[in-house]
C-alpha cells in the first residue's frame, strides 16, 4: 500500500503541473508575449537538462558500477536509443514545429489546434517515461535511487510542465478557442505523461537487468525534446537572451531540488 501511495503521488505531481499551467488561461486577459514564450520554453529546457543529467544519466552509471558492467556502455548505448527513438517518433507523429508556417483558413486553423497538441504530447512521452523507470527502480529496490530522489523529479517536471500547459493553452485562446476548450487541451496533452509512466513501470518490472539502460534512455529521448523543440523556440528572433536566462534558471533549480532531495 505504501508503494501504491509513493506511485500515485509520483504520477499525479507532474500532471498537476500540466494541469495548472493550462488553468492560467483563465486569468490571460491578452495573448502571451513572445518574451514570456522564450523564457518558458528556455526555463523548461533547463529542467529537462538538468533532470536528465542527476536523475538519469547520474543513477544510470551508479548502477551499471553496482552491476560490474562497463560503467559508461549501458549509458551511452541507452542514451543514444533514446535519441533515435524520438527522432523516430518525430518523424511519423505529424506535429508543428516552431519554425513551421502557419497555415490559413478555418480547416488549417482546426489542423494547427490538432498539431499544437500533439507536439506538447510528444514531448510528454519520455517525461513519462522518465517517472515510469525511477519509479520502478524504487520499487525493485536499487540502490542509489531514492523516494526523495523520485519526489525531486517530480516536483521538478511538474515545474517544468506548467509553462508547458500554459504554451499550449494561451495560443489556442488567442486562436478564438473558449477558455474551457483551451484550458482542457492544455490538460489533456499531459494525460500521456503518467500513461507512459505507467507502461513504463510494468515493462521494467519485467527486465529490471536493462535499467541502467532505460534510465540513459529517458535521458536520450528528454534531451532530444530539448535539442530539437525547446531551444530553437527560446532562442528564435529578437531577445534570445531572454530564453537563455530561462534556461539557467531552471537548471540550477532542477539541480538544487535534486541534490537537496535526492
Amino acid at each position: 500500500m505504501e508503494n501504491f501511495k509513493i506511485v500515485l503521488l509520483n504520477l499525479l505531481i507532474p500532471f498537476l503541473g500540466t494541469t495548472l499551467g493550462a488553468g492560467t488561461v483563465f486569468f490571460m486577459k491578452k495573448e502571451m508575449t513572445s518574451k514570456l514564450k522564450k523564457a518558458l520554453s528556455g526555463f523548461a529546457a533547463g529542467v529537462m537538462i538538468a533532470a536528465s543529467v542527476w536523475s538519469l544519466l547520474l543513477p544510470s552509471l551508479d548502477i551499471s558500477k553496482n552491476q560490474g558492467k562497463i560503467e559508461w556502455l549501458p549509458a551511452t548505448i541507452g542514451f543514444m536509443i533514446g535519441i533515435i527513438f524520438l527522432l523516430i517518433l518525430d518523424s511519423i507523429i505529424p506535429h508543428l514545429h516552431y519554425k513551421s508556417n502557419k497555415p490559413e483558413g478555418i480547416k488549417a486553423k482546426i489542423k494547427e489546434e490538432i498539431m499544437l497538441v500533439l507536439a506538447v504530447t510528444l514531448h510528454n512521452i519520455p517525461e513519462g517515461m522518465t517517472i515510469g523507470v525511477i519509479l520502478a527502480s524504487i520499487l525493485i529496490g536499487q540502490n542509489g535511487i531514492t523516494e526523495a530522489g523520485a519526489l525531486a523529479l517530480a516536483i521538478g517536471l511538474a515545474i517544468q510542465n506548467f509553462p508547458e500547459g500554459a504554451i499550449i493553452s494561451a495560443p489556442l485562446k488567442s486562436k478564438g478557442v473558449s477558455k474551457g476548450k483551451s484550458f482542457f487541451y492544455g490538460m489533456l496533452s499531459g494525460i500521456v505523461e503518467p500513461i507512459a509512466a505507467i507502461i513504463t513501470i510494468l515493462l521494467t518490472s519485467i527486465v529490471t537487468q536493462f535499467l541502467p539502460y532505460l534510465l540513459s534512455f529517458a535521458a536520450g529521448a528528454m534531451v532530444y525534446v530539448v535539442i530539437e523543440e525547446l531551444i530553437p523556440e527560446s532562442q528564435e528572433g529578437e531577445h534570445s537572451n531572454i530564453g537563455t536566462i530561462g534556461f539557467s534558471i531552471g537548471f540550477i533549480l532542477m539541480m538544487i531540488l535534486d541534490i537537496t532531495l535526492g
